[in-house]
């Protein structure tokens, strides 16, 4: 099965819960189960070409220019986790089916079970670190989403937003070290990466991306000091649990600390910052768990102990580390996944996690006992079992590492950590199973062994705990081919096998003392018990609280007086900012000398300037005016269509000009809700202030311009490549419209999606006027003058009537012709805007409305689709999106004429460009109503007998 199809199928198969929730408990297991089924059949199909040392690879270029290309990798270590990922996530479907209440939602969690699966089967199998940092965000949100998924808990929340938080921050820290890396090495591919050891090592920048990237992998997989989000993450489903913590989230940062191997480890930084981490974390997170009463926390601190085990083997940078890390990940999921699953039987039956409380279960829940007994005593490393091998391997691994100290100080610190989780191993299993029978009465339910849709999906797991212990010659192949992949050659891993018995070597003894070791310490739990509680030391959630609150708070002091609402102040800062900085780059850097003359100027020219900055100058003045600040406006618009016809530039004469017809009649309707003249809202220090300042960027942008246009350009100016390749790359002459519609197209899509969501925010805001109490002062409104008593001239509406068909073939003729000579879509929507918006003028809104059967939102939304699928279009012929086509055909009796694909692009501009203006004008209709007036009537149809002046006797309504 194609590598895309493996990783598509959970995301695919994501929208299936939440539409078969209806059907039942069985049917959403079941899809769920069958789609998980089918990613890993898949992923089996690929077996035989793993084995045989083969890497499978799959891909094709997104964005190239910028490194993104789409391209899955699966090589031996790819296939372990992903197998890891899809198996025991279908043990855990299953177990979900019959774990899970009746009021949860089913659809939901399973919705949110396959999108994170999904996100890890992505991180596994990428082959572009840019790719593998998209999943690996994914991972934390839906991660996020699962931990929180019985909203109603308040520790589920907490537990959700501080696992996103801390594996947020830490991904964050990745994207700055893949980044690097990438950059050391020319490329974003890890097959390319992983090819460049030497490289890499050798870069002054391989320090910060080493600790960068640790930092994403210790708060993923909860290494010291992050260690303390995994355990609150408990307050999930049980499902959730198993599933995060054997196989999948908190493995994400061991897969990539592996992953990564090849180029980062074999260096002191590397082995002092990986070891000492996995080291402590081993430690620190044994000894917390054996003092735990909640089963769920007691196994999460496990969790961080194993995990710290794992690191600390992959940070010895040894091959044989590397072999027993891998083979240990295996382990660790079969025992942790099966006990997680034994944990949660015991909550579902008992209706408790608490130790305490617990006791004898092994006479009512017999089953329960055999599955747990036999993860547990994996765990605490027994002889016949899988974890017994792997943790034999450590401490031979252990035996000969050397850190900081004495040669027996990482053996002897090995063995403390062995013992303490041998420890909580056996109180897991004593305290919870052992001791007198009691009556069932005695627990806070009546304690019974489940059915098998319960218990099979962990005793599957504990079957595999006793097979791999017993005949661990099973798996010591594929273990190594795994191995081959972390150390980057198969010719690297270490001639060594796993077995049951070694003879009797230091490890064994080191073993040995940490079984009995935990048998003593657990003889003492009460005393010990005791001294723990009593010992003050940090709360690492209390430390994470109060740092939250400290950014909270230190945020509020410096966004409160900044982030105000004022845009005057955010105006200020901005030009105070922009013009500081260009201030420094220009005395510091070197302005050459001028290499052109200023061209001659005439009256002409001087007349036009002279009149923009009057109008200009009259804006600032003369603001409080709305009406006089409008006229202003168009003035200022209509001289910058002058001097674009003067720069030879008809395209944007054309569309200036029709802009300010359109935004001036949209202006005088929203000025129509507005008083007649603003109050003077500054002091004249504050208007001084923004004279200065607004007058300094004025200087700062005139220097600039000047400084561009008099000096000769750097580098050739691409209007240079758009001149010679508009005719043959676009098929165009207008070289203007060429550039809208093909070189800058993508820049052309966004802007009408752009202007469509701003026609469709003021429709929205509307809408709430319209339903809220502000509806009621717009509908008693009366105006503070007299209407005309002739609201429709009669000139005016035939004028209108007349001239709207020969606009409209106007509008027609600007479209075709838009590619070779001034016009396009854009011009032509304006066009047509104009006059259906001179209909509503002359006739009224209700007249016009009535003519015209067609909702403006889906014209926009006809246009966005239409330019969108032209662009999509070109991904069928190989080309990139929004590529243009052309060609030229004869039709008897016309000439040869050409066709363009541009053509529906502007089409497709064309719309947008009309509905965004007439939804504009229609919201602002709607505000427009009167009292008296059905709410389907305009103003403009108001009967001036019906309004009376605000002062008049009778009063307003």
């Amino acid at each position: 099965m194609s590598l895309f199809l493996i990783v598509a199928l959970p995301f695919l198969g994501a929208l299936l819960p939440g539409l078969m929730n209806s059907a039942g408990r069985q049917a959403v297991g079941g899809v769920t189960f069958t789609v998980t089924l089918a990613a890993f059949v898949g992923l089996m199909t690929n077996l035989p070409a793993v084995l045989d040392g083969h890497v499978v690879q799959a891909g094709f270029d997104w964005f190239p220019q910028l490194g993104l290309n789409v391209t899955l990798m699966l090589d031996g270590l790819g296939f372990f986790f992903a197998t890891l990922i899809l198996g025991i996530g279908l043990l855990i479907i299953a177990y979900a089916r019959f774990y899970l209440a009746r009021e949860d939602n089913m659809g939901e969690f399973f919705t949110y079970l396959l999108l994170f699966q999904g996100a890890m089967v992505g991180i596994v199998l990428s082959d572009n670190v840019l790719l593998l940092l998209i999943f690996w965000e994914l991972t934390s949100l839906s991660s996020f989403l699962l931990i929180g998924y019985w909203k109603h808990l308040e520790a589920g929340r907490q537990g959700a937003r501080m696992a996103l938080t801390v594996t947020g921050m830490g991904g964050l820290a990745l994207i700055g070290g893949m980044l690097i890396i990438g950059q050391i090495v020319g490329s974003y591919d890890l097959s390319v990466i992983l090819q460049n050891r030497e490289l890499i090592q050798a870069d002054p920048l391989y320090v910060p991306a080493l600790i960068l990237i640790l930092l994403g992998a210790f708060t993923k997989s909860a290494q010291f000091p992050f260690h303390f989000w995994l355990p609150h993450a408990m307050a999930a489903p049980t499902p959730v649990s198993a599933y995060l913590h054997s196989a999948t989230m908190v493995k994400a940062g061991i897969f990539l600390m592996a992953r990564m191997w090849p180029v980062l480890s074999g260096t002191p930084e590397w082995f002092y910052i990986v070891t000492t981490a996995g080291l402590i974390t081993m430690i620190l997170g044994a000894v917390i768990a054996l003092f735990k009463h909640d089963l769920k926390a007691l196994l999460a601190f496990s969790t961080v102990s194993h995990l710290g085990l794992i690191t600390m083997l992959l940070g010895t940078g040894t091959a044989f580390g590397a072999f027993a890390a891998m083979f240990h990940i295996l382990n660790h999921a079969t025992f942790k996944a099966a006990l997680f699953m034994s944990a949660g039987i015991i909550d579902h039956e008992t209706n408790t996690r608490d130790i305490r409380l617990l006791g004898g279960l092994r006479h009512l829940m017999p089953i329960t006992f055999v599955i747990a007994t036999i993860a547990a005593l994996s765990m605490a490393g027994i002889p016949f079992l899988n974890g017994f091998l792997s943790k034999e391997m450590m401490l031979e691994e252990m035996e000969h590492t050397y850190l900081f100290g004495p040669e027996w100080l990482v053996p002897a610190l090995a063995t403390f950590g062995s013992l303490f989780s041998a420890a909580y191993c056996f109180r897991l299993i004593g305290h919870t199973f052992l001791g007198p029978k009691r009556d069932a009465e005695s627990y806070p339910a009546k304690p019974h062994d489940p059915g098998a849709g319960l218990w099979l999906p962990p005793a599957i797991l504990a079957i595999l705990v006793v097979v791999i212990g017993v005949a661990p010659f099973l798996v010591e192949d594929f273990v190594k081919i795994v191995t081959g992949a972390v150390l980057g050659s198969a010719a690297e891993v270490p001639d060594a096998h796993i077995k049951i018995w070694h003879g009797f070597v230091t490890p064994l003894y080191m073993s040995i003392a940490a079984v009995v070791g935990g048998l003593i310490v657990l003889s003492m739990f009460k005393p010990l018990s005791r001294v723990w509680e009593a010992t003050p030391r940090p709360e690492a959630k209390n430390i994470f609280d109060d740092i939250i609150a400290a950014f909270v708070m230190y945020a509020r002091v410096l966004i409160h007086p900044l982030h105000n609402g004022a845009f005057t102040r955010y105006g200020l800062i901005m030009a105070v900012t922009v013009v500081a900085v260009g201030y420094h780059a220009w005395v510091t850097g070197l302005v050459g000398p001028v290499t052109r003359e200023v061209q001659p100027v005439g009256w002409v020219e001087i007349g036009g300037w002279i009149m923009l900055v009057a109008a200009s100058l009259g804006l600032a003045a003369l603001h409080y005016n709305r009406l006089l600040a409008l006229i202003l406006i168009g003035i200022v618009g209509l001289m910058v269509s002058v001097a674009f016809v003067f720069l030879s530039a008809p395209d944007l004469a054309m569309t200036q000009i029709t802009v300010e017809v359109v935004t001036i009649i949209l202006l005088l309707l929203a000025l129509n809700f507005l008083p007649n003249q603003t109050p003077v809202e500054s002091s004249v220090w504050r208007r001084t202030r923004d004279v200065v300042v607004a007058g300094a960027a004025g200087l700062a942008t005139m220097a600039l311009t000047y400084h561009y246009l008099l000096r000769e350009a750097v580098a050739a100016p691409i209007s240079e490549f758009h001149l010679a390749n508009s005719y043959k790359g676009g098929g165009g002459t207008n070289v203007v419209n060429v550039i809208l519609v093909d070189f800058r197209g993508f820049d052309t899509f966004g802007e009408i999606i752009v202007l469509g969501i701003a026609a469709l925010l003021i429709y929205a805001l509307t809408e709430t006027l319209l339903n809220g109490p502000v509806r009621a002062r717009l509908l008693n409104r009366v105006p503070d003058k007299p209407l005309s008593g002739t609201q429709h001239p009669m000139m005016m509406v035939v004028l209108t009537r007349v001239i709207m068909p020969i606009v409209l073939m106007v509008g027609f003729y600007i479209f075709l012709r838009g590619h070779n000579e001034p016009g396009g879509g854009f011009i032509a929507g304006l066009i047509v805007s104009i006059a259906v918006v001179m209909q509503y003028m002359a006739s009224g809104f209700n007249w016009a409305s009535d003519r015209i059967r067609f909702p403006y939102h889906g014209v926009i939304g006809t246009g966005v689709l239409i330019a969108g699928l032209t662009g999509i279009g070109s991904w069928f012929f190989a080309k990139p999106f929004l590529t243009s086509d052309f060609t030229y055909v004869r039709i008897p009796p016309f000439e040869k004429f050409e066709l363009a694909t541009a053509a529906l692009f502007d089409l497709g501009v064309f719309l947008a460009v009309v509905g965004a203006v007439m939804l504009t004008l229609e919201s602002f209709s709607r505000l427009a109503r009167r009292a008296h007036v059905k709410d389907s009537d305009n103003p403009m149809d108001v009967d001036p007998s019906l309004l009376v002046e605000p002062n008049s006797p009778e009063g307003g309504v």
